[in-house]
């Protein structure tokens, strides 16, 4: 007897192989579309287009050469890209959360190590400029940052200090008409090629406090950190600091503590659950691709059991994530997401894109690890990516405290 499958007509086959897809070009099997706005939708597919166009042609190619390409910041500030959720008074945007989420989406559909920068330079220096800054530190930062004139980096994590910030050991003096700034941050995305750095540092009270740092400011260096097997196309490096002298309106006013910076790691964390699903989403879409095109034993390989199985898993679990950052978003929104459940979305998304990236690769065969193809490149990504900005373990002990009551992890 013939199953259903076997008298579909070649068209419905063709469907159902590929599920539904959506205007931005990539499987939607729960019609998730139907969940966004046509502003949303508008918004992804433009900065689809932009990475196809200026991304995609070239990211084998910079990441072979460990090469960031300086000219990508003023495009993403073009794009808007940069701080979409900012008011438009300062060169922001002015959207939603689902609307930042996408971007962030479809630029690590691209590369994560172009979304890092991206990512970086509005959650984590036009956020707390604009979260915690005065209205003189706004009019003079947020528009220069948002058009892609400066490029900005964030300096929280240390040498010696990386899951435990409140650890730190750079210091913040005050000497009157201002302040001095000692200390280093390590493993800082876009610092070799900023102009504005947002550090924070710790008082003569050892109380946390935030500071801007300018490009050009004595006794101030970004040396470049060589030899990365990850996030090649990024640039990343240091932030060395030898008495230098900080302006006393360089200083964000309005925030003290580790509230500051961890707020800023929630808003950077966001954009990863949404980012690393583009780059799980990249890696299936080739995977299916090729199963469909490479053949053994006389028919395609998406034809045996075993390809299916990993096709149907990568395809479940990019779904589930695409509706927890979904309903995350959602939250955003209303101000009702929380720290915990920002932290489980970051852990989930970037895990299950790992762990996708890896069944593509087995998919590919021996082709998975050529620059032919961006599943290397992107499992080479996300293992930065499953460390950064909250490291895996620390995100399950983050849900953990969350939900007996107990911190584990101090």
């Amino acid at each position: 007897m013939s199953s259903q499958a076997d008298i579909l007509s070649p068209q419905k086959k063709a469907d159902r192989a590929h599920g539904s897809t959506n205007a931005a070009g990539f499987t939607d099997y729960f019609d998730l579309d139907g969940l966004l706005t046509e502003e949303h939708k508008l918004i992804r597919q433009t900065i689809r287009d932009f990475v196809k166009r200026e991304i995609s042609p070239n990211i084998e190619r910079w990441a072979q050469e460990a090469h960031f390409p300086s000219e990508i910041v003023r495009e993403f500030g073009e794009v808007g890209a940069f701080g979409p959720t900012i008011p438009t008074e300062y060169g922001g945007g002015g959207l939603d959360y689902i609307s930042y989420g996408l971007i962030m989406q479809e630029i690590e559909r691209g590369d994560s190590g172009m979304r890092s920068t991206a990512s970086v330079q509005g959650s984590l220096v036009m956020f707390p400029i604009y979260q915690y800054g005065s209205e003189e530190q706004k009019q003079k930062f947020l528009p220069k940052l948002a058009s892609g004139e400066w490029l900005g980096c964030f300096g929280l994590t240390e040498p010696d200090h990386g899951s435990n910030p409140g650890g730190m050991v750079t210091k913040l003096e005050d000497k009157g008409d201002y302040y001095l700034l000692n200390g280093a941050k390590l493993w800082i995305s876009n610092s070799p090629e900023c102009q504005v750095a947002v550090v924070w540092a710790k008082n003569e009270e050892g109380r946390i406090k935030g500071v801007i740092v300018e490009r050009g400011m004595e006794g101030f260096t970004t040396p470049e950190i060589h030899n990365k097997w990850s996030l090649r196309a990024s640039c990343t490096g240091e932030l060395v600091f030898d008495n230098v002298r900080i302006p006393k309106e360089n200083v964000l006013p309005n925030v003290e503590g580790l509230k500051g910076p961890l707020s800023c790691l929630d808003s950077a964390r966001f954009g990863i659950a949404w980012g690393a699903i583009g780059a799980a989403i990249d890696c299936y879409e080739s995977a299916l691709k090729y199963s469909l095109e490479r053949e053994q034993f006389g028919k395609p390989i998406g034809g045996f059991q075993l390809q299916q199985r990993k096709l149907a898993e990568m395809l479940t679990e990019i779904t589930k994530a695409q509706l927890m950052a979904w309903r995350l978003g959602v939250l955003k929104n209303e101000g009702k997401a929380t720290s915990a459940q920002i932290s489980m979305a970051k852990r989930n998304s970037v895990h299950m894109a790992l762990e996708v990236a890896r069944e593509a690769r087995q998919i590919h065969g021996g082709m998975g690890i050529t620059g032919e193809y961006p599943i290397m490149r992107h499992m080479m990504n996300l293992e930065s990516v499953i460390t950064y900005e909250g490291t895996h373990d620390i995100h399950l002990l983050i849900t953990g405290a969350d939900i007996t009551g107990i911190q584990a992890f101090k």
